[in-house]
């Protein structure tokens, strides 16, 4: 995950109003704090009344493999044994990470280290996957990574978003969890009170703002926990967005707060829509972030749309960036695999493929038009 703190000594907080929070609202993960007046990036919150495996299969023969960065030893445990046959190994890319036993991720609930999902709507196949990187393993770090997703059958729309805590919080894998299921749950909000797809952003950014501080408040037991207390424990990216049937056909629209990115498999290449990592003017890639719960002072939501043949890729970093232009060993990966809908399992065993220096967690969440959007709508 970009580096947190890497843009505190460039990048002032700018003055912003005060906010009021919400009323306090059931225990994390659940309920949807009420919308707060809009936040502003950099600013501070008056306090509120205080709240109530990677695993046993042997790589092929190739090159000697590389290990995780930062790893603790020098050596990597030895291989174990494994049926060379197996189809569910990594897929190499390139050179591939060391193999080594998975270590068990530390903290006090139960976080696993591979998720994936996958279903189909009259206009949309979905799948979805977040797997913990090489790096992590190793580590015994949770995976920080986190995506959402759900269906509102009264406007055909599917709801989505992924997030990516960032590893300098103390608890990342708290803040993108939450930042994922708070902003699905408004998105859902939103088309049930009024019935179309027109999404206040704002208001789902200020949501998602108010549950990171009120769940920091709840962790710390601090009712006058700022927005600084809440970045340096739960700090997350996110991208959140809907995808809607219409007559003009599946109309996405998204928005996103960090480096976290969408893209856009088509003609044989993927490129790049929203987000993910800009060069600098050197040609170096920016490894620093302005996260959640901080709200840009300006951002951009975007719309296009899902032509059938094409597929949208909403996701962390940890895929954006062994993607890189798209023209790289592992875009052709995902550009000859993803053509159809592969099933949920094959869809996450594609995102663990083993590639060396690219050993960072891993989100995504795909997108197909049936070729039946525009027919699908309801009355």
């Amino acid at each position: 995950m970009a580096s947190l703190f890497g843009r505190r000594a460039t990048e002032p907080r700018p003055p912003g109003a005060d906010l009021l929070p919400p009323e306090p609202v059931a225990a994390y993960g659940h309920d949807v704090l009420p919308p707060g007046p809009a936040a502003v990036h950099g600013q501070d919150v008056q306090p509120p009344e205080p709240v109530a495996a990677y695993g046993p299969d042997v790589l092929p023969p190739g090159p000697v493999a590389a290990q995780p960065r930062h790893a603790k030893d020098p050596q990597p445990p030895a291989s174990r044994t494994a049926d060379r046959t197996d189809p569910w190994r990594p897929v190499v890319v390139g050179r591939p990470v060391a193999d080594f036993p998975a270590a068990p991720p530390t903290g006090l609930s139960y976080r696993p280290d591979t998720l994936c999902d996958g279903w189909s709507t009259p206009a949309l196949h979905l799948r979805l996957a977040s797997v913990r990187g090489y790096q992590h393993r190793y580590d015994g770090r949770p995976r920080e990574d986190d995506a959402a997703a759900a269906y509102h059958p009264e406007t055909g729309t599917v709801a989505f978003a992924v997030a990516d805590g960032v590893s300098d919080a103390r608890q990342p894998h708290v803040g993108s969890q939450l930042a994922c299921r708070s902003a699905v749950d408004e998105l859902l909000s939103q088309l049930t009170a009024s019935g179309v797809h027109n999404t206040d952003w704002s208001r789902l950014l200020t949501t998602v703002h108010w549950q990171l501080v009120e769940q920091a408040r709840r962790i710390l037991h601090r009712p006058d926990a700022d927005v600084l207390a809440t970045e340096e424990l739960l700090a997350t990216t996110l991208v959140a967005g809907t995808a809607t049937p219409t007559p003009q056909g599946v109309e996405v629209a998204v928005v996103s707060v960090g480096d976290s990115g969408v893209w856009q498999l088509k003609g044989g290449r993927i490129h790049r829509l929203v987000g993910g990592k800009d060069s600098t003017a050197d040609g170096l890639v920016s490894s620093t972030v302005s996260p959640l719960p901080r709200i840009p002072q300006h951002f951009r939501p975007q719309t296009f749309y899902l032509d059938p043949g094409s597929v949208v890729l909403v996701g962390t970093d940890g895929f954006g960036d062994p993607v890189g232009d798209g023209e790289g060993d592992v875009a052709r990966l995902f550009v000859r695999e993803l053509r159809e809908p592969v099933s949920p399992l094959r869809f996450a065993h594609l995102l663990d493929f083993s590639r060396e220096t690219f050993d960072d967690d891993r989100t995504l969440v795909a997108l197909w038009n049936t070729g039946h959007g525009s027919e699908v709508r309801p009355a």
